[in-house]
């Protein structure tokens, strides 16, 4: 990949989002605030990259067979980490394997999910959470 191509205009930047809060949000809410964290951070990711399943495509693959998304988000942060800015990324479609491990390990792949996205989002110029 070229220099010109990895610092090419984009979509806008998607937004930083707190993972405490994240986290205390999905259990209020009894795992409602997922269904809006899967569709915003996979249609940012979209709107951005121009890669990936959009919102309304992750949202119902969230909806009908979840683990899938577990592979499916790290994988789309990943592109955009090193097939658009030639960085490592910190996560990638492995990532997923977390959801293996009963509940901690939904917050360990949501911790680093978010942060890798939180890091990004904020090297494109976002305000941090």
């Amino acid at each position: 990949m070229t220099e010109t191509m990895a610092s090419q205009q984009r979509g806008p930047v998607g937004n930083t989002r707190s993972i405490g809060l994240s986290i205390l949000w999905a259990i209020l809410t009894l795992g409602i605030y997922t269904l809006v964290w899967t569709y915003k951070t996979q249609e940012e990711i979209k709107r951005y990259s121009g890669n990936g399943v959009g919102g309304v495509i992750g949202l119902v693959i969230y909806i009908l067979i979840s683990p899938v998304t577990y592979f499916i988000v790290p994988s789309e942060i990943r592109y955009m980490y090193e097939d658009l800015d030639g960085q490592t990324s910190p996560v990638r479609g492995t990532t997923g394997l977390w959801f293996l491990l009963p509940l901690i390990g939904t917050i360990v792949w949501f911790v680093k999910v978010q942060g890798a996205l939180n890091r990004y989002w904020e090297s494109k110029g976002a305000p941090p959470p």
